[in-house]
């Protein structure tokens, strides 16, 4: 009995070969603002998880403020005296006086943790740092060295800028006060907390560049927008230098607002740099 062969279906018959089509690439993604292809982003982190994170970053920072702090303990009698070379300004007598058992005492604490501030600055911002880097690209991230260094140089630079150039200024001009019938005699606990507000105060003022280059990063601020309101800027710029300066010397409040205008200026040099185009004006 021969075998016969059942006929071939249709969908069996042998198909030409095709090859696997190439993934359509939108033309949104094909550029970035550095003019290349643009990384893209390892995640998006949930409300919790940036509260986790955060609470992280806080306590790694606390740590290395504690470390900063007994590290300058160890060095304290250097610290103490260059901290009073800058206070001692216009004190006819060269020195302070104290009228509380303890003032002594927590002066030591709030000099040693003004310089473990200084000291552990560096990890400090590179807390910043690892906070904010979730909501950018992998190749920003690569930034991270660049902006420790420049964040760690603009607060030491402008905790240098109160000790000579602005501390000494105002107390020269409280010390002007004083007359044949009236010594300058101040008390250090408000000396050297007046002291703090402007060491750490103007080295949060130096870090506007750095807040530009964040908000210009993740598109918030651009170089035009910043440029085209320059003028608001400085009025704010004039307030804010009233506002933290404890007297009313325009001197002084000139050496506040100066500085902060040529950070103004500084900052929208790195928007234009590093930051994202202006849109393209619609037709």
């Amino acid at each position: 009995m021969a075998l016969v062969p059942f006929p071939k279906r249709d969908d069996e018959s042998p198909q030409p070969y095709q090859p696997p089509k190439e993934p359509v690439v939108p033309a949104s993604d094909a550029a970035s603002p550095f003019g290349e292809e643009e990384d893209a982003l390892d995640g998006r982190m949930t409300f919790l998880e940036h509260l986790d994170e955060l609470r992280k970053r806080i306590t790694h920072a606390v740590v290395a403020l504690l470390v900063g702090f007994i590290i300058a303990t160890l060095f304290y009698e250097p610290v103490r005296d260059f901290v009073y070379g800058g206070l001692l300004v216009g004190i006819p007598e060269g020195k302070f006086i104290y009228t509380e058992p303890g003032e002594g005492f927590f002066l030591w604490i709030k000099i040693s943790a003004l310089a473990g501030v200084l000291i552990a600055s560096p990890y400090v911002m590179l807390q910043v740092w690892f906070f904010i880097a979730p909501g950018l690209y992998a190749r920003e991230k690569k930034l991270a060295i660049p902006f420790v260094l420049a964040s760690t140089s603009l607060f030491v630079g402008g905790a240098a800028f109160a000790h000579y150039m602005l501390f000494p200024a105002v107390w020269n001009f409280f010390a002007s006060f004083s007359n044949p019938y009236i010594v300058f005699t101040p008390r250090i606990d408000p000396v050297f907390g007046l002291y703090v507000k402007l060491m750490l105060g103007m080295g949060l003022v130096f870090q506007m560049p750095v807040l530009m280059f964040v908000l210009a990063r993740l598109g918030i601020v651009t170089a035009g927008f910043l440029l085209r309101n320059i003028k608001y800027a400085i009025l704010l710029i004039v307030i804010v230098a009233a506002v933290i300066t404890p007297d009313g010397s325009p001197v002084t409040q000139g050496l506040v607002a100066l500085p902060m205008c040529a950070l103004y200026l500084l900052g929208i040099g790195v928007a234009w740099l590093f930051g994202k185009s202006d849109p393209a004006p619609a037709d």
